[in-house]
This record gives structure tokens, C-alpha cells and sequence, in this order.
């Protein structure tokens, strides 16, 4: 127990480190952004500065994915389950990418795409380990800001946010008894909120944009049922992600 406890305390600290470094970037992108632009140290992005629009695609990006996990007030009268907690699964994303300018410094990006997630939730019972697995194939909808700083030598950092809504196609909500009787399930629409930061380099002939992101889900996607133990020990399980991706633009 105290192993489990650890590790997901663990996951958490890594969870708000990345959140609080991309904060970070985006108070120290203004300042870079106030830095000289050389011509000559730029020659690729200058084929790229005159476009309003682009667009990419992000073939295959990876993510690990979680609840954080709420707990009911039954679970502390519960006597079958001590333990309840998610921790992150990895999974896979492909996005398309719609992007336009806003000014120099400043784009609007709308990245559709499908996300395949797995996520776990942990339980223990008397000494036992085991989990509830949860896959999902999400139709996402991702509409975010990007604010970039000044290039230097065909290279800018920038940092994005925004919001996503997302849709699972394939969610367990949709089963009906009997084989619904032992899932935890939940619902398949769900609202996020996103930040990352990442850096973009520019070829010739298109730009590699590498990035990392942090999703936080603001509404609970659980769905009670009161005659299934280990959704009763749950009141809330808001989603979360962890996305690196690989955009090639232009």
C-alpha cells in the first residue's frame, strides 16, 4: 500500500512539475520575443513569414494518460476496498493541424485528430491488487493560442493553451447488461483544459515543431452505479494527459 501510495504521489509531482515549467516559459517568452531578428540568421524561416495559413499533420504523437481520482464518501466506511487511485498509461495520438497567423507573435491552431487511450484505475482490497481498465478511442477537438518569441538562427520557442473537447467513440457507457454489470463507466464526452511549450525549426522545405503538453479535464466523466463496489468508492474522475508530439508544418 504505502508502494502504491508513493507512486502515485509520484505521478502527481511529475504531473505539476511539467505544468509549472511551462509556466515558467511563458514568462520568460516575452522577453525573448523583445530580442533583434537577423536576417541573415534566418534564412529558412523568411520563406515561411510572409504565410497567413498553414498546415500540418502530427503523425504519431504519444501520450500517457490518467484519472485524478476523487473519492466518495463511501469509501471510507468501505471494508473491501483501502485503495483507490490511476496511474498514467501510455497511449497514441494523430492529429491534423490547421494554423493561422495572428499578428507576429501570436497563431490560432485547431488540431482535429483521434486519441487512443488507456487508462487504469487501481484498486486494493485485502492485501489484492487489481484494476479497472478503461479504453477509449477519442474524436478530439483541440483550439489553442500559440505565442511564439523572436526566431534565432531558424529556431523559436513558443508556448500554446487553449481548450478540447473530445468524444470516445468507443466508450463503455454504451454497454448494456450483463456485460456492463463489472465495468466502472464513463462518460464519452469530456472538456479539457490544455498548455504545453515546445519549440519550432525551420527547413526549407517545412517546419518540425516538437512539443509537450498538459491536459486537465474539468468535468467529471464518472457515471455512478450504486450496485458495483468500486464505482461507489469513486465521487469524481476528472481526465488527464501527458502528450508528446512531433508537428511537421508548412
Amino acid at each position: 500500500m504505502e508502494t502504491s501510495h508513493f507512486r502515485n504521489m509520484y505521478n502527481l509531482s511529475c504531473f505539476k512539475g511539467i505544468a509549472f515549467f511551462i509556466g515558467c516559459l511563458c514568462l520568460i517568452l516575452p522577453r525573448l520575443s523583445d530580442a533583434q531578428i537577423t536576417a541573415k540568421d534566418n534564412y529558412n524561416y523568411k520563406d515561411f513569414q510572409s504565410k497567413n495559413y498553414y498546415f500540418g499533420i502530427s503523425p504519431l504523437g504519444t501520450s500517457f494518460s490518467s484519472f485524478r481520482v476523487d473519492k466518495s464518501s463511501q469509501f471510507m466506511n468501505s471494508d473491501s476496498i483501502n485503495l483507490v487511485q490511476s496511474a498514467p498509461t501510455p497511449g497514441y495520438v494523430v492529429n491534423l493541424i490547421g494554423n493561422i497567423k495572428i499578428g507576429e507573435y501570436f497563431d490560432f491552431r485547431f488540431l482535429p485528430g483521434f486519441a487512443f487511450l488507456f487508462r487504469q484505475i487501481n484498486y486494493e482490497s485485502n492485501s489484492r491488487e487489481y484494476n479497472k481498465t478503461i479504453e477509449s478511442v477519442n474524436l478530439e477537438f483541440p483550439m489553442l493560442l500559440r505565442f511564439k518569441s523572436a526566431p534565432y538562427r531558424d529556431k523559436r520557442l513558443f508556448v500554446v493553451g487553449g481548450v478540447k473537447y473530445s468524444y470516445d467513440v468507443s466508450s463503455n457507457s454504451k454497454v448494456s447488461a450483463p456485460n456492463a454489470v463489472e465495468l466502472v463507466q464513463i462518460s464519452p464526452h469530456d472538456f479539457s483544459l490544455e498548455l504545453g511549450a515546445g519549440m519550432q525549426f525551420f527547413f526549407p522545405y517545412f517546419i518540425l515543431s516538437p512539443e509537450i503538453k498538459v491536459s486537465q479535464g474539468v468535468g467529471n466523466v464518472h457515471i455512478f452505479k450504486s450496485d458495483l463496489n468500486e464505482s461507489n468508492v469513486l465521487d469524481q474522475l476528472l481526465s488527464r494527459t501527458l502528450q508528446i508530439s512531433f508537428h511537421f508544418e508548412g
